[in-house]
């Protein structure tokens, strides 16, 4: 009988694994015969070929060895291994994110029903890209005080639905609450801004406050500060943004904190009244309206001019080339627009501008005394038999230069077309126009006659503040204007029509300078903008609850892709 071997001569499972060869280096040959096989009815041995589910044993065919099967189950297992170890480092990766963003995506979900819906109008958004509701902060930095406009949106259409806004300003102060009040102080005039952002913290919910963008939009008031005090102030509002509040501030290239330009300001206020209006954004490609802003500083005029070729010629087919061109994409629409910024030719500025001329002219006759300047000096724009005390700055290159304190004396009787003549005279309709045709001070502009003949214009700021006052309806023509200010001009004998209006007597017995107000906006528009007199126009402070100018138009794109910010991820407290 032969002796059976011993157990420790048994050849273990590790005899037949070389310890060199690693099993994570495989290459895909080891799983493949190392001999061909025979060929089988004629055809070639397929290695990719399926296998048949039935094993058949028979002559020329052989049983796999021990060897090939203890290697099969190392290799099969070395493969469980790594997915094991492959799952387990995504898992960690998931937790971990998870763990830092508080337990949830950057955003609030996409998906809901009509009872945990954040809005009413919809529980799907129309686009599955985007979220169904967005929230925008705009912090408008104007040079008397500062204003925060936070904004919800919903995406239940192809467009932006705008449904809610809360709006709040600083504290009035003397000398102003705006940024530029500050001067030297960044890091106070970057805390300024706290009482407001208490409202974006309040608004705005907690789940969307990380995917929420915030922009702080400047005007010439911080620019009169000069580059260095105006940046410092920029970099210390954007840095309290950035690290004690929990909003996405747009990117430094895409203006998040800035002083905003004179022309971006006029286009903003544009977008703003035609997305509110419903004439873009939309299905629809109708026409737009125009927009006529008139500020304290300066004046604005946008609007979208339409170019048809005339067969005796003259007018050109398109839009000049120029600054005054602004070509906007919006709502899926191109928008080739007309705009600008009118500096000094605000109503504030206007009232300077004319009393300066009043004093030019009663220089030129007095060439040789300034007695005069002691006197009440004849002004055809204060009312009628009344006088005000007003201070007046001539240029430096004036024989007048300086500041003098004077009484401005209105006429005994009216006489509003010399007001007009005055308010005319300061729009420098005679300058050289380099570029036809040209509306004022030299200034190109097309036809509004000829291009934008019966589209809607709004006016809007000072226009409407001095017309609304005074029960003027929401839409009137230029001629009708003229005829307000005829009474306003006339002074109390002609106010009687005033009279059943709140406070309108009391206004314009305080302030004196209505008529020159009535006369510049009315010369502004029809002899400026060469507006035909009976073109109606309509005034408007909100349009379906909404504040108009420019803030709500600058935030609307900032809810659009690769618009300069990304959501934050939110830090547990």
């Amino acid at each position: 009988m032969s002796s059976s071997p011993k157990l420790l001569d048994r050849a273990g499972i590790w005899s037949y694994v070389p310890f060199n060869s690693s099993p994570r280096r495989r290459s895909i040959g080891n799983g493949l015969p190392r001999t061909s096989a025979p060929a089988t009815n004629g055809r070639p041995w397929d290695p990719f070929a399926a296998k048949s589910s039935t094993h058949v044993v028979g002559s020329g065919s052989s049983q796999p060895t021990i060897l090939e099967s203890i290697q099969n189950a190392w290799m099969t297992q070395s493969r469980q291994a790594r997915y094991i170890k492959t799952g387990g480092i995504l898992t960690f990766i998931a937790l971990l994110y998870l763990f830092l963003s508080g337990g949830s995506t950057p955003g609030p979900k996409n998906v809901y029903t009509p009872a945990d819906s954040p809005t009413a109008r919809c529980t799907t958004p129309h686009d599955p890209a985007k979220p169904l509701v967005q929230y925008a902060i705009m912090i408008d930095a104007g040079s008397t005080g500062s204003r925060i406009h936070v904004y919800k949106f919903n995406n239940c259409g192809p467009t932006p639905e705008l449904e809610d806004e809360q709006f709040k300003m600083t504290e009035t102060k003397p000398g102003g609450s705006g940024l530029s009040s500050y001067k030297a102080d960044a890091e106070g005039a970057a805390k300024s801004l706290d009482v407001l952002l208490e409202v974006a913290m309040n608004t705005v919910p907690t789940d969307y406050k990380s995917c929420t963008p915030i922009a702080v939009k400047a005007t010439a008031g911080l620019r009169l500060l000069g580059d260095d005090l105006s940046g410092k102030i920029l970099d210390a509002v954007r840095t309290r943004l950035e690290t004690q509040y929990p909003f996405a501030v747009v990117s430094r290239e895409k203006g998040g904190v800035e002083i905003m330009k004179g022309e971006d300001e006029g286009v903003f206020a544009w977008i703003t009244t035609n997305y509110l209006l419903g004439k873009i954004g939309g299905p629809d490609e109708g026409p737009t309206a125009a927009i006529f802003d008139l500020g304290g500083g300066s004046t604005q005029i946008v609007f979208q001019p339409t170019f048809k070729k005339s067969p005796h010629g003259g007018m050109p087919p398109k839009m000049e080339e120029g600054d005054h061109k602004y070509k906007l994409k919006f709502g899926g629409r191109d928008f080739e627009l007309y705009q600008h910024s009118h500096l000094g030719y605000g109503l504030m500025s206007a009232r300077k501008a004319l009393h300066q001329l009043v004093l030019d002219r009663m220089h030129k006759q007095n060439p040789d005394s300034r007695a005069w300047l002691s006197k009440p000096i004849p002004n055809s724009c204060i009312t009628p038999g009344t006088q005000k005390k007003i201070s007046v700055e001539m240029p430096a290159d004036h024989e007048l230069k300086g500041e003098h304190i004077v009484v401005m004396e209105g006429p005994e009787d009216s006489i509003p077309a010399q007001c007009r003549a005055l308010t005319e005279a300061i729009l420098h309709k005679e300058k050289a126009c380099n570029l036809a045709p040209c509306s004022f001070n030299g200034i190109h502009q097309p036809s509004l006659e000829k291009t934008f003949a019966k589209e809607d214009v709004y006016i809007f700021s000072y226009f409407y503040d001095r017309t609304y006052e005074l029960g003027m309806p929401e839409s009137f023509t230029l001629r009708e204007l003229n005829d307000l200010t005829a009474k306003v001009c006339g002074g109390e004998k002609t106010w009687d029509a005033f009279a059943g209006l709140e406070d309108a007597i009391a206004n314009l017995r305080e302030r004196q300078e209505t008529c020159l107000d009535l006369n510049f906006m009315s010369a502004l528009l029809h002899t400026g903008y060469e507006m035909p007199i009976d073109r109606e126009v309509k005034i408007a402070k909100k349009i379906k609850g909404n504040e108009l100018g420019w803030c709500l138009g600058a935030s609307l794109p900032l809810l659009e892709k690769e618009s300069g910010w990304e959501c934050r991820i939110r830090e547990i407290s």
